[in-house]
């Protein structure tokens, strides 16, 4: 009985961990998106210049949701980064699916943000 009770424990620590990594990231990308909106505001920025920021964004969110992640596994640091950064795009698309009703923007988009979100999870849990 020990046993399950530690692996349950265990099991519920590993979320937290998750959830707090997430919620670095997704504080990360809010205050990244302020900024970006006020640069967009004051300087007039082209379409091209907003979506490289947002791309940029996405990679600096979820490196900092690896690292996150990263300090806390000490172990396989790199796939719970990569955890974190697939979990970043499956919530950016449910909330884009729940705001939107339907997915915006080709598949090759898609797939481009989910690899830069893994990415980038993974590369801040290898740097932690």
């Amino acid at each position: 009985m020990e046993k399950k009770t530690g692996t349950r424990a265990g099991l519920e620590r590993k979320i937290l961990w998750m959830v707090k990594a997430l919620l670095c990231a997704y504080v990360v990308t809010g205050i990244m998106l302020l900024i970006l909106t006020v640069l967009l505001y004051k300087l007039g920025l082209s379409e091209e210049n907003v979506n490289a920021g947002i791309i940029l964004i996405y990679v600096i969110s979820t490196f900092s949701g690896g690292f996150v992640i990263g300090k806390f596994a000490k172990i396989r640091k790199f796939l719970w980064g990569l955890l974190a950064g697939v979990l970043y795009f499956i919530l950016l698309l449910l909330i884009s699916l729940g705001i939107y009703h339907s997915l915006q923007g080709e598949a090759v988009h898609l797939v481009t943000t989910f690899l830069l979100c893994a990415g980038g999870g993974m590369l801040g849990g290898m740097v932690s």
